[in-house]
């Protein structure tokens, strides 16, 4: 059985994950038949990135993923998409709506500071406001 499941990489303490496509009866950083991602679980928000027109291809023919990368599908919006193409849906049309979905992903994060900048800029204004 073919399985999609997380690589481990990275340094002792510092874990990294490629998401790859392997057999079921290889070792977790054994021999592999693909990678379609990787995943940063220690980056501040998490660093998640998987190809959606493999994961999509080799969910289609059958391969059952890991716990783990099911709960990451899930949130990335792979999971409906198989259920779509499974209801006759085409596969370009829904790699398309991901791209649109990718770009406003985009446009959304640029435009909103992140907390560390707002926390920042308060800590400025309390200590200019104490050395008047």
């Amino acid at each position: 059985m073919v399985k999609i499941r997380l690589r481990r990489t990275g340094a002792k303490k510092q874990p990294s994950y490629r998401v790859v496509i392997s057999d079921s009866r290889t070792s977790r950083d054994g021999r592999f038949i693909e990678t379609i991602g990787f995943y940063n679980p220690t980056t501040e928000p998490t660093t998640v990135n998987i190809h959606e027109d493999r994961a999509l291809y080799w969910l289609s023919v059958g391969a059952q993923p890991t716990d783990v990368v099911k709960k990451l599908l899930n949130n990335a919006g792979t999971m409906d998409k198989l259920s779509r193409l499974k209801e006759g849906e085409a596969l370009e049309s829904l790699l398309a709506g991901a791209n649109d979905n990718a770009v406003t992903a985009q446009q959304k994060n640029e435009e909103v500071p992140s907390k560390t900048e707002n926390v920042k800029e308060e800590v400025n204004e309390e200590a200019e406001a104490v050395a008047d």
